[in-house]
């Protein structure tokens, strides 16, 4: 297996992008996938970064995809993604109604927030020019197991989510907005203000959710450290790991080293708990009674 690191979910300032797709290039990472996939509001503010981004890490040796939005439903969002081949880089598929730009045979990625849950849907995806395919993070081993079988007999690499809050929903509300008494098209950019998600409680006080403007994460943190054996012997060709704002150059080295042998899935585990936003770590969805439980000791 190596590292995939996806695109940023979050909203962050330029020179803040600047500086994480810098060090990003210096990692022992395999590829990258860059662009807005939460909320095209945001990229305005940032898109003139991606050339430098771009550049930067291809000179560093990374492969390097844009991806479509989540959810396309303006004019200037399908303008957006029917843009998206004029790049000239492989575009990750995170919406399929970006595959109406891309031509026949011409190849191209499938993220996470697609709902790749059989391997007749893998065939499909194969079948229209899908050379790599990032699992939905909620499967289980037996199902990723099954896919990343199919995607070997296909030629497609098959991903697993690997670190970083879960993607769990998309939506045209602005949750982000909503809780600062804010209606969305005048929401001032207020996901900005929480630089990896705000936490979400239920009413007796229990961490439960995390919110990214229009996007609804998990509160903890997923990490394979624990996992990624098991994943490796199942097929999978690649861990993704989601950007955080801290720490990240950090979190990719401590995933080569897992990869490499060279630091045991515990030590890995105890390095990255504090590192996390919410304080927590899960790896339930892959081998837990729920999505949010974590295999290993807390604290």
């Amino acid at each position: 297996m190596d590292l995939t690191v996806g695109p940023n979910l979050f909203f962050w300032d330029a020179e803040a992008v600047r500086a994480f797709y810098e060090g990003l290039a210096a990692t022992p990472v395999a590829r990258v996938v860059l662009g807005e996939v939460v909320c095209s509001k945001r990229l305005p503010f940032w898109q003139d970064e991606i050339p430098r981004a771009v550049e930067t890490l291809l000179e560093a040796g990374k492969e390097v995809a844009v991806t479509s939005l989540a959810l396309v439903t303006l004019p200037r969002e399908r303008r957006m993604t029917a843009d998206l081949p004029g790049t000239g880089l492989p575009i990750e598929v995170n919406d399929l109604t970006a595959l109406l730009h891309i031509p026949e045979g011409q190849p191209f990625w499938v993220g996470p927030l697609v709902n790749v849950y059989n391997e007749g849907t893998l065939r499909w995806l194969a079948a229209r020019g899908a050379t790599r395919v990032c699992l939905p993070p909620e499967l289980p081993l037996a199902s990723i197991r099954a896919l990343a079988r199919t995607g070997r007999d296909l030629g497609v690499a098959v991903e697993v989510w690997g670190h970083g809050r879960v993607p769990l929903a998309i939506s045209g509300r602005c949750y982000h907005a909503r809780l600062h008494d804010r209606p969305k098209d005048a929401c001032l950019f207020v996901c900005g203000e929480d630089p990896d998600g705000r936490d979400v409680e239920t009413l007796d006080g229990q961490p439960f959710l995390a919110v990214n403007g229009v996007q609804t994460l998990s509160q903890s943190t997923a990490s394979m450290a624990l996992q990624a054996g098991a994943l490796a012997e199942a097929g999978v060709a690649s861990l993704r790991l989601s950007p955080q704002s801290r720490d990240f150059a950090d979190i990719c080295a401590g995933y080569a080293d897992l990869l490499a042998g060279s630091l045991p899935g515990e030590a890995l585990a105890r390095r990255l708990a504090p590192l996390a936003p919410g304080g927590r770590l899960s790896d339930g969805f892959v081998n837990g009674p729920s999505g949010a439980a974590w295999s290993g000791p807390h604290g």
